[in-house]
């Protein structure tokens, strides 16, 4: 029964047709989609990528003056030197690694908004946010380090409350984060200049600042003091490079851009909650709403591009179990699905009868309270990294990213056994290069999103662009199932003749993506079968695109 159930599972599959139209759903393709977080130069150039984002919980009190971080709750709410105490010269050596890369990639920056910064001891030490010696026996403590606790007292098994914030930080301003982007101002340029920094992030997930950083931030943010802050540290910003692009509000998942910490802490259901005290107005809303009425009577736009982090919350990121990887197929549908009811704990917080449909819904917050604002996933990562499914769910949600017009993303972080002596690569680092460099020469998925249509995108998922430089339309197979599938995939609005290349992701011990024979192209249509799991990028030759037909004449037409 066993090795029947296997032999059933890898069966081959129904034909599935794939429909592409050149002509239909044009759009541009942004290419700051293909963004990641800490890559190195290797990474950065192998990958092609157009962003490197600086982020996380540790950059949210990022000391630039004296190159120190704390870890928070991450790691026993300790503060760390970073390089060798240069002002600011751990970021320095960030913008170094991105242009060492020579392919355009853009640093992108955090900007603390929290209250304090981190502090270092004598001679560059670390210091503990809940010391063992000043506040008791903890739960937990450092195993390098007795002294520091992890703020959970071991005679009450409660939180420690009433610490000294000043025992790891030194009070936040901006005066010192203007400093520091004219720092970056006065080494590299404004952001409008080639070397410039062009980017900067408001802060990191503000509304579990109470939980990451209690030892400095007890309280849960509320609307007011998001909006206070932002205001103030994005003005310092903008006065200091008006060129520059801020990205904001840089909250932790779809929830939290409708609770605000506050709201998330206490419940929106309460009488004093946020929601209840700001006109029945959700967070994300109100903070657009306050923004542009800010930008209406100052002449000043504060940010450029709203941003969250867009995880996933089913299934838990190292489940590659049958099931677990069909829910991981079908979860891709939250970004771009106005049908689909999230089973997830996403979907309980009952707005909108479970649909997420996050990529247009934050289009469309945009549209009605910021006209005129991009859109962006500042962090995301489907999991499973060493398996196929990983990379047919990455390849996957970069196509969505493309298909769905979103403006900007930097994944977290990159695909790769962090920490292994030599650094191993996971099958889904090659999800990402297939749409930035599948040949080593930096060749692309197109840049303008055409029409690419499938059955069922649960099992196999197809996006197409046409590409300027050259004029070739570039099809990505996705098949998610087990057991290989038969595809045809017809061509409409492209004259087809000749061949079409096809580079292939077949197996999680690949360390490089496979070209494969062409494929003969003949009545607009070519066929073939894709394995099991697998990605295959498709180019037909630009030689055979075929002009958009001129509209007809003597006709009005109507733009709705």
């Amino acid at each position: 029964m066993v090795v029947f159930g296997a032999a059933q599972a890898l069966a081959q599959n129904a034909l599935t047709t794939v429909s592409v139209d050149a002509n239909a759903n044009r759009h541009a393709i942004n290419p700051n989609i293909y963004g990641i977080a800490y890559g190195a130069a290797k990474d950065i150039a192998t990958l092609n990528v157009s962003l490197n984002r600086w982020g996380g919980n540790s950059t949210s009190r990022y000391n630039w003056q004296i190159d120190a971080h704390s870890a928070g709750s991450d790691w026993y709410f300790e503060t760390y030197p970073d390089s060798s105490g240069t002002p600011g010269a751990s970021a320095d050596s960030y913008v170094a690694t991105a242009r060492s890369a020579n392919n355009g990639a853009q640093p992108m920056f955090t900007i603390p908004m929290i209250d304090y910064l981190a502090n270092l001891g004598p001679n560059r030490s670390t210091l503990e946010g809940f010391s063992v010696k000043k506040y008791g026996p903890q739960t937990a403590t450092d195993p390098y380090n007795s002294d520091a606790g992890n703020g959970v007292s071991s005679a009450t098994g409660l939180d420690i409350t009433g610490n000294n914030p000043t025992d790891t930080g030194i009070a936040n301003s901006t005066t010192i984060q203007q400093a520091w982007v004219q720092h970056f101002v006065n080494e590299f340029g404004k952001g409008s200049t080639p070397t410039g920094i062009k980017y900067y992030i408001l802060d990191n997930e503000p509304s579990l600042w109470y939980s990451t950083h209690r030892d400095v931030h007890p309280n849960p943010a509320t609307y007011q003091e998001m909006y206070n802050k932002i205001t103030a540290y994005a003005a310092a910003i903008r006065a200091t490079d008006p060129t520059a692009k801020i990205a904001g509000f840089e909250e932790w998942s779809w929830w939290a851009m409708y609770y605000s910490g506050f709201d998330q802490a206490n419940g929106s259901g309460a009488a004093n909650s946020d929601y209840n005290t700001h006109g029945d107005t959700y967070y994300y809303p109100w903070l657009l709403q306050q923004l542009y009425a800010y930008k209406q009577s100052t002449g000043t736009q504060l940010i450029d591009i709203l941003t969250v982090h867009c995880y996933n919350a089913i299934p838990d990121s190292d489940d590659d179990s049958l099931a677990g990887q069909q829910t991981r197929n079908a979860e891709t549908r939250i970004l771009w699905d106005p049908n689909f009811q999230d089973p997830s704990w996403y979907g309980d917080i009952g707005i909108n009868g479970r649909v997420l449909n996050w990529i247009p819904t934050l289009q469309a917050m945009v549209a009605k309270y910021h006209p005129g604002l991009q859109v962006g996933c500042t962090e995301y990562n489907w999991g499973d990294e060493p398996n196929l499914n990983g990379a047919t769910t990455q390849a996957d949600v970069l196509g969505i990213y493309g298909r769905q017009g979103l403006d900007l993303a930097t994944r977290w972080t990159v695909a790769d056994n962090t920490g292994a002596t030599p650094t191993t690569y996971y099958v889904t680092y090659l999800a990402s290069q297939i749409y930035r460099n599948y040949d080593g020469k930096n060749s692309t998925f197109g840049d303008t999103s055409v029409s690419a249509a499938t059955a069922n995108p649960d099992l196999l998922s197809a996006f197409a662009a046409v590409r300027s430089s050259d004029g070739a339309l570039t099809v990505m197979v996705i098949n998610k199932q087990q057991g290989s599938t038969p595809v045809k995939v017809s061509l409409a609005n492209f004259a087809a003749t000749g061949t079409a290349q096809a580079w292939q992701i077949n197996s999680a011990a690949q360390t490089s993506i496979t070209r494969l024979t062409d494929l003969t192209v003949a009545s607009n249509a070519y066929s073939t079968t894709v394995p099991s799991q697998s990605l295959t990028l498709f180019v037909i030759p630009g030689s055979s695109a075929a002009p958009a037909p001129a509209p007809p004449t003597g006709l009005t037409v109507t733009v709705r």
